[in-house]
């Protein structure tokens, strides 16, 4: 899978820049991206502060470590 150029931060720095005032159209130029983009950010990270983005990826590392763990317990019984 192909990785964003933008980081989650930069993601919500250039929202939050739209929502404070800036034009949608303006914001898109400046940092180079397409209103599609912006529009499928905005529905992705509308509302989420970066303290949000950590939390949600410590919780996701969390659960894929407990299914690793889980998975190696379950091949030592067989």
């Amino acid at each position: 899978m192909k990785r964003s150029q933008f980081s989650e931060h930069k993601i919500l720095r250039i929202l939050n820049e739209a929502e404070g005032g800036a034009s949608m159209h303006d914001v898109c130029r400046q940092h180079g991206i397409s209103p599609s983009s912006f529009y499928r950010w905005k529905a992705k990270y509308s509302g989420m502060e970066v303290s949000d983005i950590r939390r949600l990826k410590q919780m996701y590392a969390d659960l894929s470590l407990d299914h690793e763990a889980l998975k190696d317990l379950l091949a030592v019984k067989l």
